[in-house]
């Protein structure tokens, strides 16, 4: 672990590494300053079977910290440094180390004294609202193709639902025919939810800097509880800013579980719902009128997308998401299923 810490521009000495449980993907350290004062970092080991263009996803990192960076600079700001995350450099001026072994790594400087919520409140909410609002408004004028997709296809409907037909055709599980009115239902709405790929490709919508994973604990907030900083940017690439939107909410404002097996459970907590928009719009001041208008759409869409995707692996027999039991996935997706339709009646 030293020899691939060395490789990096440290400004002092740090202390042993300490593993951190942060997300599910990569692998997560801390390394305090060998004496107080000095500079903390916040090394990582990079899933590169998840994210195989390394040296892209990178760049794309450091495209938007840079961009923020100046954003905030001009603009006057304080404890710059705090509001935004700093890529730290190799020796050789890369952005990420790769071992002889073939193991990729990156490091930042660690943002002390920060706090981060699991926990949905109307009033996180609005405050999250408010933090990825301001943050697609930083990266608006960014020209998306100036982005690589760190995920290719990863919010494209089109391409899941091809997943999809292919997944039925296959029915690799032989669990098609006992599920059939699922395959039916998802079929059914597929054109509709494919409204965004059909708008854009009519020039009336565009792509934009999108974070892709609007998760209350994707925040930093300082001290008194006021956001900070935006992190975990792995999946900053261009998509559908109401997709954005709407993946907060499929999360946050389900008054039941992801996976929940009771779907009477499942309904949408609109305080939520209400203080999310509230906070969002205060800061999303580069929307169109349009984009304004498929907010609600944008929520529908990503319960939908997750169904279909949830129940592409219980068709291709669970080889992509963890199941802690032989009906999970298809539990899964009759919860998304629900939500979905309860979006539909409310929104």
């Amino acid at each position: 672990m030293q020899s691939i810490i060395n490789q990096f521009q440290l400004a002092n000495a740090v202390r042993l590494p300490e593993a951190i449980k942060v997300g599910f993907i990569n692998e997560s350290y801390r390394l305090k300053a060998a004496q107080e004062g000095g500079v903390a970092y916040f090394l990582q080991r990079i899933n590169h079977h998840i994210f195989q263009d390394v040296e892209g996803l990178q760049n794309n990192i450091e495209r938007v910290t840079s961009h923020i960076r100046q954003l905030l600079t001009e603009a006057g700001e304080a404890d710059v440094e705090r509001k935004v995350l700093r890529v730290v450099p190799t020796k050789d001026g890369k952005l990420y180390y790769c071992t002889p072994e073939g193991e990729y790594w990156r490091m930042y400087v660690l943002i002390e004294n920060a706090l981060s919520y699991e926990q949905i409140t109307p009033e996180s909410a609005r405050l999250a609202g408010k933090a990825f609002g301001q943050f697609q408004c930083q990266l608006a004028s960014i020209d998306a193709d100036t982005l690589i997709e760190s995920i290719p296809d990863f919010h494209n409907l089109e391409f899941r639902i091809q997943q999809l037909h292919e997944a039925l055709e296959k029915d690799a599980a032989g669990r098609k025919a006992a599920t059939q009115d699922i395959a039916d239902f998802l079929l059914a709405h597929a054109e509709e939810m494919c409204l965004a790929e059909r708008l854009y490709a009519e020039g009336k919508i565009q792509k934009r800097i999108n974070h892709c994973d609007t998760k209350v604990n994707n925040i930093l907030f300082d001290m008194e509880g006021n956001p900070m900083c935006i992190v975990d940017l792995d999946t900053v690439m261009p998509g559908f800013v109401f997709s954005d939107f709407g993946d907060f909410i499929r999360t946050a404002a389900n008054t039941g579980a992801e996976d929940d097996p009771n779907l009477d459970n499942i309904g949408v907590n609109k305080a939520i719902y209400d203080a999310y928009l509230e906070g969002y719009l205060s800061t999303a001041t580069f929307l169109t009128e349009l984009e304004i208008s498929l907010l609600p759409y944008g929520c529908q869409r990503m319960s939908f997308m997750q169904a279909v995707r949830f129940y592409i692996d219980y068709l291709n027999g669970d080889t992509y998401y963890k199941i802690m039991y032989p009906e999970h996935n298809l539990v899964r997706t009759k919860a998304q299923i629900r939500l979905f339709e309860e979006q539909r009646k409310s929104l």
